[in-house]
């Protein structure tokens, strides 16, 4: 099953991928959906189920619903439009999609929040309902957003439907031993055989305009939040820090009187300005998943701007590594919180940075391999416990630390020759067991560990 670099690395908007993007998404699939229908409707209606509901708000999903079914898409989602879209909505009761005419949706009563048991495919279910003049309902059909921004369909998840099942490609590996084994035999690093399998699909001009615009979102990300204060939306009260810790930072460069450890702080800002900026609504890159969007971006930047001889044009091979174990985690175990805690989150964007720093430090794919794993192995087990359901508390300092734990785990595997204990594989397949077992309040419901422990209001 292939997964695309783009698959892995969506551009889109906060707070979060499973619970903001993909909502979105399921929407506009609906609305295309309705489009192709011989017959015409009059209004629509929408259910939020298992986690979707529990967080929906601190989430944005009713948000996204909203916008999504008035045609508003994450890759090209502009805020001001946004607002006075809602506004309208929230008047007038009804939405405009295009091809589609006025609907009627009032947001009050034809989006409801069930707080009863999940749907039987996943944690993150979403109903959207079509009903004619009468207000009968004539189409249904039945979402899972399964994290990272990926929707699937009812069917397309009982058909096990999760990736692009296109042409063959160069380097199918579905494991990380079988990625190793094909390393071996061509004599390519994992960048090249993601590069290859890519090349595969698309012409190579897209494909770099593709990895370039990535990385210019990530960037500015990086930026904005670098220079943004305030108090975050949510209700509960945090503040912004990555601007003042930056400019301390900044202050102390040259004076000699910092510790070798405050490297970490800069990698930490770096994180939480991109998560600050997600918790806000921003735009941001699912690396893999809004909730984990800093960790990558971080270990980039921390590369490029404090370790030598960094070249902005190995930025495509960091990202390329990344995507292709990230592929890996994907396809056998999750990236979602709501399936299997954060350990899915920030330990597999963790996984995914380790392995993009290693490689491009001129690690050997075995040195790749031991970086990945030596980042997962070390979230195994860490819950996904948002306080009042917002992507804010624990969720931004833990991107900070991922992307600590993430150059830590590059700089060891740099120092042996590849070889270890535990393989990728069996961290991945141990992930996707914690995650089975894992109660379901301490996976992305709000119902347990710091989200009930912890004052929120």
């Amino acid at each position: 099953m292939f997964l695309s670099v783009f698959d892995m690395f969506k551009v889109g908007i906060g707070p979060s991928s499973s619970h903001t993007m993909g909502p979105m998404v399921a929407a506009a699939r609906f609305l295309d959906h309705l489009r192709a229908q011989p017959f015409s409707v009059a209004g629509l209606r929408a259910s939020l189920h298992g986690s979707l509901a529990f967080t929906g708000v601190g989430h944005a999903t009713d948000r996204a619903v909203i916008l999504g079914v008035a045609g508003f898409a994450p890759e090209s989602y502009d805020a001001e439009a946004a607002e006075a879209a809602l506004t309208r909505i929230r008047q007038e009761k009804t939405v405009s999609p295009e091809g589609l005419g006025p609907l009627r949706f009032d947001p009050e009563s034809d989006l409801s929040f069930d707080y009863g048991p999940p749907l039987s495919g996943h944690a993150n279910g979403l109903i959207l309902r079509a009903t004619d003049a009468q207000g009968d309902e004539v189409v249904q059909v039945t979402y899972y957003s399964v994290g990272g921004g990926f929707v699937l369909t009812e069917a397309e998840l009982a058909a096990g439907q999760d990736g692009d099942a296109g042409a063959p490609v160069p380097f199918p590996f579905k494991s990380a031993q079988q990625m190793l084994d094909m390393a071996a035999e061509s004599g390519l690093s994992i960048a090249a055989m993601k590069r290859a399998n890519e090349l595969s699909r698309m012409e190579t001009g897209r494909l770099d305009r593709g990895l370039n615009r990535i990385w210019e979102v990530m960037a500015a990300c990086i930026d904005r939040g670098l220079a943004s204060e305030g108090i975050l939306p949510g209700g509960l009260g945090v503040k912004r820090r990555a601007r003042g810790i930056h400019e301390a930072l900044q202050a102390e460069r040259g004076m000699n009187l910092t510790a070798p450890h405050t490297v970490n702080d800069w990698i930490s800002t770096y994180a939480m300005a991109v998560n600050e900026e997600n918790a806000a609504g921003g735009q941001v890159v699912t690396a893999p998943t809004n909730g984990a969007a800093g960790v990558v971006p971080a270990t980039l930047r921390y590369w490029l701007d404090h370790v030598p001889d960094a070249a902005p044009s190995r930025v495509p091979d960091f990202l390329l590594t990344a995507a292709a174990i990230g592929g890996l985690i994907k396809f056998n175990a999750s990236i979602s919180g709501a399936e299997c805690g954060c350990q899915a989150e920030v330990g597999s964007a963790s996984a995914m940075a380790a392995a993009g720093l290693c490689a491009v430090m001129g690690g050997t794919p075995e040195q790749v391999e031991n970086a990945a794993e030596i980042a997962l192995e070390h979230h195994l087990g860490m819950t996904c416990d948002p306080v009042r359901g917002l992507v804010q508390v624990p969720c931004i300092e833990r991107n900070g630390l991922g992307a600590i734990k993430a150059v830590s785990a590059a700089s060891l595997s740099l120092r042996g020759d590849g070889t270890h204990f535990v393989p990728l594989d069996a961290a991945i397949e141990t992930m996707r067991q914690t995650g089975a077992d894992m109660s379901e309040r301490y996976k992305e419901t709000a119902l347990g560990g710091l989200a009930v422990n912890v004052p929120n209001c």
